[in-house]
């Protein structure tokens, strides 16, 4: 019987041909199966100018072997940061199948083409919302946020929402990528992929819990 790829991940036999973005894809389809609630859903680390960490949940909208990618102001606090310092950490957890998956590395600006794709994926109220807001920035109350939606809504009418210039994506190229799965008695599994840079090959190895 063959095995799954996460079976052999924690066999201690050979994983040097292992994909670590396969190994994600198997794991996320459980999530997908498991999770009552945004499976893709993760906490994205960022630093601000000061090196003082901050860290809030985003949801993962693209992924593939260039990496994970999600959308987002980029005059909120994450973008500004991002541009800042173009590094991030990100953490999924998914409680339900007590496993979790960390990634580190440099992140980089998605192309406008698919800014525009994703951002016309999206329900229409989403996209007068990503329009409205100005994100991470001090708002004297909902009812000013409300009011800036209502006169949105009502220039636009029937017609489509153009993608407002500063709403776009980041993606995170991973040269870290650890899988953890829970263990009785707190002897979990955990294997860490790493690469010195994006373009090269992938080492593993088994972690200590």
């Amino acid at each position: 019987m063959l095995q799954t790829l996460t079976e052999r991940l924690f066999d201690d036999g050979d994983r040097t041909d292992l994909d670590p973005f396969a190994l994600f894809e198997e794991w996320f389809a459980l999530a997908q199966e498991a999770e009552p609630n945004d499976p893709h859903a993760l906490a994205l680390a960022t630093v601000d100018a000061d090196g003082m960490p901050d860290v809030r949940m985003v949801l993962l909208n693209q992924r593939d072997a260039r990496g994970f990618a999600f959308f987002t102001n980029f005059e909120s606090a994450k973008g500004e940061q991002l541009h800042a310092h173009p590094s991030a950490a990100m953490l999924m957890h998914w409680k339900s199948l007590r496993r979790q998956v960390r990634v580190r590395g440099p992140v980089e600006v998605v192309t406008p083409a698919e800014a525009d794709a994703y951002f016309a994926s999206r329900h229409k109220g989403s996209q007068i919302a990503s329009s409205a807001s100005e994100q991470s920035r001090p708002l004297d109350s909902r009812q000013t946020l409300m009011d800036r939606v209502k006169t949105l809504e009502s220039q636009i009418g029937d017609g489509p929402v153009t993608r407002p210039s500063h709403w776009s994506g980041f993606r995170i190229v991973p040269v870290s990528i650890e899988f953890w799965k829970d263990g009785q008695y707190r002897l979990h599994d955990r294997v860490r992929f790493t690469r010195k840079t994006p373009d090269a090959p992938w080492t593993n190895t088994r972690l200590y819990p």
